[in-house]
């Protein structure tokens, strides 16, 4: 018999900007964008997991090293205020992630610091915001992907923001979902890498200024995510032992933990 695992301890970030100060996006999102995305993780994965809240304003953007300490999976949402991450705290994920904490970016944070730190590249893509926006058709082309399981085929999200190829992304790991749109481009918007003993997970629904975030469908992605992220486990390296100076038989005397 194996020891029950304890909950998967999930800290939700959001920017929290847009729904202050835009009524539009107030009307959609009266409690944040945040709210919804808070509410399918606990409704998809019960008592499977505990759930915060951190956003920007907070000291150190609620993601203090404690805070982190204490977080198996992170998501991440930011638009208007990429620029206003501090570069310590960014740093400070970005060390945990490669430790072994997950975490899954949603849309706008594609452009986001941490989510370039960890890829590397620019990051940058093809976007159009028409009025109304456009309708999104999101494709499973990994359906045996834990992220995909219980996921319709396809999802079909009526009204959003375009985002479109060229995506400057290294190659996925792994590739869960594309997406075609009315005007006609299609995207990479289900990306999964592992960078350390972190797991990584891009998902590109849902602009700000459309409800994408209550639909179930998107909810049920989100959460298979973040069980998906917390999969990773957590790295046994010590900084110690993996810089510096080794002398001859170290290991001989190292204790196994």
């Amino acid at each position: 018999m194996t020891a029950a695992r304890r909950p998967l301890r999930v800290t939700i970030w959001n920017e929290y900007v847009h729904e202050l100060r835009e009524e539009s996006v107030k009307r959609i999102y009266p409690e944040g964008m945040h709210r919804p995305i808070a509410d399918g993780i606990r409704r998809e994965l019960g008592g499977d997991v505990t759930v915060r809240v951190a956003t920007l304003d907070e000291p150190e953007h609620g993601l203090t090293e404690a805070a982190l300490a204490q977080t198996d999976v992170l998501t991440w949402w930011g638009h208007a205020a990429h620029e206003r991450v501090d570069d310590a705290v960014v740093e400070r994920v970005h060390a945990r992630v490669l430790d072994g904490m997950g975490i899954v970016v949603l849309h706008s944070g594609h452009y986001s610091k941490i989510f370039k730190r960890l890829m590397g590249t620019s990051c940058s893509l093809r976007w159009r915001q028409d009025p109304g926006g456009e309708r999104e058709v999101i494709w499973t082309v990994n359906p045996a992907h834990p992220i995909a399981a219980g996921v319709p085929q396809p999802i079909v999200i009526p009204h959003q923001e375009m985002y479109g190829e060229f995506f400057d992304i290294p190659a996925p790991d792994e590739l869960v979902f594309i997406s075609s749109f009315e005007g006609g481009e299609v995207f990479r918007s289900g990306c999964c890498y592992y960078r350390g003993a972190g797991r990584v997970f891009y998902f590109a629904p849902a602009d700000q200024e459309f409800p994408a975030y209550h639909q179930p469908e998107v909810q049920r992605v989100i959460a298979n995510a973040v069980a998906w992220c917390g999969g990773a486990v957590s790295s046994n390296n010590e900084s110690v032992k993996s810089s510096g100076n080794a002398p001859r038989d170290w290991y001989l005397t190292a204790k196994v933990t």
